[in-house]
This record gives structure tokens, sequence and C-alpha cells, in this order.
């Protein structure tokens, strides 16, 4: 083994950039998807009304309390076992590996981040909601007005750290036959038996992956955070620098 056979590196990596595509379209389908039930999630532990925030509960627990490779597979081998599901409208995509790793990637970061952004919110002020009210404003403006850019900005840290999660998830999709960078690897490793180099490569590609989402997520958290910059100071001649 010789970890310094550029040319091997070199081809190896470039191999496995195969994967990138699906690794993003697999991060994309499933955080948008967990995003939208995370709402949804969140908004039934905000209710205030004991059965749907009990609802709630139970699936966050469950989801968070159990591993993804776990429900994974139950999604992909064990849904198979019923017949009326075979015969539905969902069979043609449930027998697919895309869907179900979409599905279980879904499921899984739903349960996070509904917490994330149940925290997010219950962190605004509440003196701020209450002086809003107090102006006539509720429903949907005192939420996209006062709630929500807030809450943006205060779950912005830990829902980048769960999108990292679920790029680095991703990988689990290797496991039921899909063609991500994962898979592509364990496909080369069985061609060349050379496991350390090919793993270091795709190492590197998700690391390179996440530093970009990293460094978007903190473009976009500066942009929300603008009340909260430094003053510029003043030049000679009173203008800003």
């Amino acid at each position: 083994m010789n970890l310094l056979d550029v040319p091997f590196l070199i081809q190896s990596f470039i191999a496995l950039c195969d994967g990138i595509p699906l690794t993003l379209q697999l991060t994309a389908i499933s955080v948008t998807s967990g995003a939208l039930l995370a709402m949804l999630l969140a908004g039934l532990r905000l209710s205030g009304n004991p059965v749907l925030d009990g609802l709630a509960r139970g699936y966050i627990f469950v989801f968070r309390g159990t591993p993804l490779l776990v429900q994974l597979y139950l999604i992909y081998y064990g849904l198979s076992q019923f017949p009326e599901l075979r015969k539905s409208f969902a069979w043609p995509f449930l027998r697919e590996p895309y869907w179900c790793a979409s599905l279980a990637l879904c499921l899984n970061t739903a349960a996070y981040s509904a917490e994330i952004i149940r925290g997010g919110v219950i962190s605004v002020p509440l003196g701020q909601i209450e002086a809003a009210k107090a102006y006539g404003m509720g429903g949907l403006t005192l939420l996209r007005r006062i709630i929500a850019p807030q809450a943006l900005r205060l779950m912005l840290p830990g829902y980048s750290n769960e999108l990292i999660l679920v790029v680095k998830s991703t990988a689990l999709a290797s496991t039921i036959t899909m063609m991500e960078v994962t898979g592509l690897a364990a496909k080369l490793i069985s061609a060349t038996y050379r496991p350390v180099e090919i793993f270091v490569c795709a190492g590197a590609i998700y690391l390179l992956l996440n530093f970009v989402i990293t460094r978007l997520l903190r473009l976009l958290e500066y942009r929300l955070s603008h009340d909260r910059r430094p003053p510029q100071a003043a030049s000679p001649t009173g203008e800003h620098a």
C-alpha cells in the first residue's frame, strides 16, 4: 500500500466524483421534504394541544432514538412484506432504492429539525411578541415579521449541523445498492483492493461538500444578523469606510 501513489489517488477521486450528483440529490430532496415535515411537527409541539403534542413527541422520540440504518432497512426491506402496500399506488416508488433512501433521510432529519425549529421559536423574546400583539399584529403578520426572522437566525447554527449530518448520512444509501460516493467507493475497492486510498478520496469529497455548505450557511447567517454587526468606522470625510 502506498498512500503517495498520486496518480491512483487522482484517478480514484475523479471516479468517485461521479457519485456527487446523486449525493446532492438525496440531500436536497430529503432536506426539503424533511423541513416541511419538521415545520408541521414543530407546529404540533407548539400547538398547546396535548394530543397533537403527544403525537409529535412520539414521532420525534422514535426517529431520534433509533439508528438511521435500522430505519432505512425497515423501509427498504420491511415495507415489501405488506401485500396491501405492494398493490397500492405507492409501491412503484417504495420498491426503488432511491425513494426508500430519500424517505428514510426525510423522516429522520424531520425529527431532529422539528426540535431545532421549536427551539428557535420559543427563543424569540416573549416581550416582543406581546408588544406586536399590542400594536394589533397577529396571525401570519406576527409570524412573518416578528417570529420567523428571529427564529430563523437563532436556529440556523443548529440547522447547519443537521444539514451536514444529512450529507454524511447519504453514505448509508450505499447499503441498499445506491451508487453515490460511498457506493462507488465500495465498488472501486472490490476491483482494486485498495480501501485506504479510496476511502481517503471519499472522505475528501464529503469534506469539500460540507465545506461549501458551511460557507454558504455562514454567509446566510451573516446576512440575517445585520443588526448584530459592529458599526463601520467613519472615514475622515464623514463617510463610512
